[in-house]
């Protein structure tokens, strides 16, 4: 069997290499460079407190991957296991964390709720007027600008076709298969598995499968370098935008949320961050940790990403077309996905079947 992957993210890299360690001929085709779209964006945060519970059984195989990054791939993808703690600031919050956690726990994951003297004391100078939190101790982060160009080296060593800087100008179906017809060539496959994130309704469109998606952009920055203080990465239960920060090796703070995504013409999809929005952002950085208040921010960014009308991925294989797999429409959550989104499509694409079930983000919830 072979194989043709559309999208050089993390979740198109990581399906290529697990669809190769599987046996089959894979070409990974990518519009610019590995890596270069919503994974490079993204914060780096992996987490499942707060997912649709849904959600849960392909977190939970993705975390067992993660664990296994540095084996796998061959390199270090800076995938730290140092918890993630969730911040609570009124009571609708604590409510929503209870409800959660409570349900949660039938999936698979047991949170810790924390008390205010137990955050002062564990995690000293965070949140200091938070009236409870959660936190997940297995849970954590890795470097979004490695992990893609890592799977794909892997994949590529594994015997897959790597094929970057190559916008796709025509799909086509045969008898045989697909055929995409790009700037740097043409390729063929029996199968196709459509990676393309915010550009993947375009290609479900094509085979008559209507998603509603919407690209927009988070809003994201980071600090000048400061001693190492921040272990967990941080976050907050809001029902609204909350806010989220990390503190990388090199001493430096990563934070997004808290304000509006950006809206993004997924045409070219060059995303800005919006240097308005920055003091509301951090006011609510702030927040969670006030020792950044007099803080150099250094940098800001943001990345084209896809947003699904119910806010859930779409996975599996098509409602219209034999061959033809879906995967695309992460809604800003992948990050922490994405190694268990390889892992089960190349299951399913290998055997039929797949032991994560993937009905909830099925492509046919949206034919009618």
């Amino acid at each position: 069997m072979d194989i043709i992957v559309l999208g050089g993210g993390l979740m198109g890299t990581a399906s290529a290499f697990f669809l190769a360690r599987r046996g089959l001929k894979v070409t990974l085709i990518e519009r610019r460079r590995i890596g270069a779209g919503a994974t490079v964006a993204s914060f780096g945060n992996i987490r499942r407190s707060g997912r649709h519970l849904s959600q849960l059984p392909l977190a939970h195989r993705s975390l067992t991957l993660w664990k296994q990054s540095e084996a796998l791939l061959g390199r270090d993808v800076e995938f730290r296991p140092t918890g993630h703690l969730r911040l609570i600031f009124d009571e609708q919050g604590l409510a929503d964390m209870r409800h959660f956690a409570d349900k949660a726990r039938a999936w698979g994951l047991e949170l810790e709720e924390l008390e205010p003297a137990q955050i002062r004391r564990r995690f000293p100078g965070l949140g200091p007027d938070a009236i409870a939190a959660s936190f997940s101790p297995d849970d954590g982060s890795a470097n979004p600008r490695l992990v893609s160009p890592a799977f794909a080296a892997a994949a590529a060593a594994a015997g897959a076709n790597i094929v970057d800087q190559a916008p796709v100008r025509a799909i086509s179906l045969s008898d045989s298969g697909f055929t995409a017809e790009t700037d740097r060539g043409r390729f063929d496959a029996t199968m196709l598995l459509n990676c393309a994130g915010a550009w993947g309704a375009e290609i479900a469109a094509q085979f008559r499968e209507p998603v509603p998606l919407a690209a927009y952009g988070p809003q994201m920055a980071v600090t000048e370098p400061l001693p190492h203080r921040i272990l967990p990465v941080v976050g907050m239960w809001s029902r609204a935008h909350g806010a989220y920060l990390r503190q990388v090796e090199r001493g430096n703070v990563v934070f997004g949320g808290a304000v509006e995504r950006v809206p993004v013409d997924p045409g070219p999809g060059h995303a800005r961050a919006d240097p308005a929005r920055l003091p509301e952002q951090l006011h609510a950085v702030l927040r969670l940790a006030p020792a950044l208040r007099d803080v150099t921010v250094i940098r800001q960014w943001s990345g084209c990403e896809g947003y699904v009308g119910d806010g859930l991925p779409v996975m599996g294989a098509s409602a219209t077309t034999p061959g033809l797999f879906h995967a695309f429409g992460f809604c800003g959550h992948g990050f922490q996905l994405g190694p268990g989104v390889g892992d089960a499509m190349a299951e399913l694409i290998a055997t039929g079947n797949c032991e994560t079930p993937l009905k909830p983000f099925g492509i046919a919830r949206f034919a009618a």
